[in-house]
């Protein structure tokens, strides 16, 4: 009997023995081959996932591009992220390549984890319903579309801050920006504007965004399994809102070009077939995060360097008083008065620059190429960093200085700014992004200054950029 059992126990050992020399040999074997870009593997399967994404949790998410740019090459690097060879690209020749070669070389890739959170409900995969997706959003996001929007922005804004904001002395801006971008992008793209329905998601959407982009296992308990939940949720509770569309719409009580919503349910395919409406959730689904996560980042850090910066506030508040005085009694803002923003909006482009809320993007290799000399395998994963060009001194000199002058004129040079990404895949709602903080400018700075209550409050990336605390301040209204 005490042999039966050694045996076994000698058996495990050499199963456990080989299954870490595969997982070992296969990790090395990705990264064998002739002219690769210098860098390293890390640990088998994990690789440098946890020193990529701790960088983050710091509060310094550019020091592990920084540091293997001095280490390694000003251009490529290679490591090992999301248990996936991955050539790290770097300044703008890198961003220009990638951007520009979309869908020839590269195409885009997401993590296991998102597709997890997003499956695809049916035949098609994800990247062909997103292709689908951006063919179908420049007739809603294109400045002339949104441009009727914007009193409906202004509206909800204003309700925003008179439940959320006004009659306290202290609040903690990163929950209420999220609440006033989520409030926006539920009212836009299917018409829901009861703030106690939009409540109604918010929690759940804030699991699902910290869920998105984590270590792909899915346990109980685990940021993945909890997306997962959370995401199940919300599609259960976007079928409903979606069936009532579908009766709304036969009987006439819902327009046809009222939202993206109706839009959905009643395009066609070449075929004549109609979207199946699990699809329209999940579509509808991935646009509401992208329609609010990304904005309320930027909203939170324009609060955070108006409130440390006096002098560009002046600016700001100068600016908007002169728009809010143009204004008759009850009078919504309009396009012209957008126009008129223009610092306002040097101030939140430096904020993006410094704080972008879209930290950077992969791409897989579709075939094998050749950039800067070095060879990239067909299907190695490929990522771009905002951070490589935002705080190169090569771009943007002084790069730790806020200056809004940087966007006078013409710009940053192509490829250097990307807050929004570039080329085919750049943010289709750019545009919708720009509105919607522009319009929480105007109506925070004409209401409030304020100060932080937390001088050094902490930065941290989880998977975008937010204050450890959510940015506590003290508000200051001013006199009537």
């Amino acid at each position: 009997m005490d042999h039966f059992y050694l045996s076994l126990l000698l058996l495990f050992v050499s199963l456990v023995t080989l299954s870490l020399f595969f997982i070992t040999y296969r990790h090395i074997a990705h990264f064998a081959g002739a002219n690769l870009p210098p860098g390293k593997a890390g640990l088998p399967f994990i690789g440098e996932t946890l020193e990529f994404l701790s960088s983050g949790w710091k509060g310094h998410p550019e020091k592990f591009i920084f540091d293997r740019i001095t280490r390694y090459s000003s251009e490529i690097f290679k490591t090992s992220l999301l248990a996936e060879p991955t050539a790290v690209f770097c300044g703008a020749a890198g961003n220009k390549f990638l951007f520009s070669n979309e869908n020839k070389l590269v195409t885009a890739w997401w993590p296991d984890s998102v597709n997890k959170v997003f499956p695809s409900s049916n035949q098609t995969s994800n990247k062909e319903e997103a292709k689908k997706m951006r063919k179908m959003l420049p007739n809603f996001m294109k400045p002339e579309a949104l441009q009727r929007y914007i009193g409906i922005m202004d509206h909800i804004a204003q309700r925003h801050f008179a439940m959320g904001w006004e009659g306290k002395d202290e609040i903690v801006v990163f929950p209420l920006a999220k609440r006033y971008t989520f409030w926006l992008a539920c009212r836009l793209f299917m018409s829901v504007e009861d703030p106690d329905h939009v409540a109604k998601f918010a929690d759940p959407f804030n699991v699902l965004a910290s869920g998105m982009f984590s270590v792909p296992i899915d346990l109980p308990g685990t940021p993945l399994n909890r997306a997962k939940h959370a995401s199940n949720f919300i599609r259960k509770e976007l079928m409903a809102i979606i069936k009532q569309r579908k009766i709304d719409l036969a009987e006439g009580k819902a327009s046809a070009t009222q939202d993206i919503l109706s839009h959905m349910l009643l395009a066609t395919d070449e075929d004549g077939k109609h979207m199946k409406e699990l699809d329209i959730a999940d579509k509808i689904l991935g646009l509401l995060i992208g329609g609010h996560d990304t904005a309320s980042a930027a909203c939170t850090f324009i609060v955070k360097y108006l409130a440390e910066l006096p002098e560009v506030y002046d600016g700001v508040y100068n600016e908007q008083i002169e728009i809010a005085k143009s204004k008759a009694p009850g009078e919504l803002l309009n396009w012209d008065d957008i126009q008129k923003m223009r610092y306002s909006w040097n101030v939140a482009c430096e904020v993006m620059r410094l704080a972008p809320p879209l930290q950077g993007a992969f791409r897989e290799a579709i075939n094998g190429f050749v950039f800067n000399g070095f060879s990239i395998p067909k299907g190695w994963k490929l990522y771009w960093s905002a951070h490589s060009t935002h705080r190169n001194a090569e771009y943007f000199p002084e790069p730790e200085k806020f200056d809004p002058s940087r966007f006078d004129g013409k710009g940053p040079a192509p490829y250097t700014y990307v807050p929004f990404g570039g080329g085919p895949r750049m943010c289709p709602g750019k545009e919708y992004a720009r509105l919607e903080i522009l319009v929480f400018m105007h109506n925070l700075v004409k209401r409030f200054k304020w100060e932080k209550l937390l001088a050094d409050e902490k930065i941290v990336v989880d998977p975008m950029p937010m204050p450890a605390k959510g940015l506590p301040v003290r508000l200051h209204p001013h006199k009537a």
